[in-house]
């Protein structure tokens, strides 16, 4: 199992930028991020394929959010543009160690989670 850590996260107000970060014990198929805000279902954020770095994003983040990688450092990298309230929540890092959809259920590894709270 891969093990994730994450860094970054904190408080912005509405229409600033944030980058938090996902360092992995070893190279997996695919990295990206997952959040939960509180009472809700956790959700795909963005993730990317390490090797090729294809990228997908959810709808509610394109256009803001961009993930990249590092793969020297085993490392990817969200950065978060025009953050708006609803974007407020806990930031999990997530590893998948082969093709398919991005779902919680695929996934095998995962970091701590970080706090993202944007305010008005």
């Amino acid at each position: 199992q891969v093990h994730l850590v994450e860094s970054g996260g904190g408080s912005v107000q509405a229409g600033r930028a944030l980058s938090i970060s996902c360092t992995a014990s070893e190279l997996p198929y695919r990295m990206g991020w997952f959040r939960q805000a509180p009472g809700q279902e956790r959700e795909a954020v963005a993730n990317i394929v390490m090797i090729g770095g294809i990228r997908n994003y959810a709808d509610s983040v394109k256009g803001r959010f961009t993930i990249s990688k590092n793969n020297a450092k085993n490392t990817v990298y969200l950065l978060m543009d025009n953050l708006q309230p609803e974007d407020s929540a806990m930031y999990y890092c997530a590893a998948a160690p082969a093709a398919g959809p991005w779902v919680s259920e695929k996934i095998t590894s995962w970091g701590q989670g970080t706090q993202v709270t944007v305010s008005t």
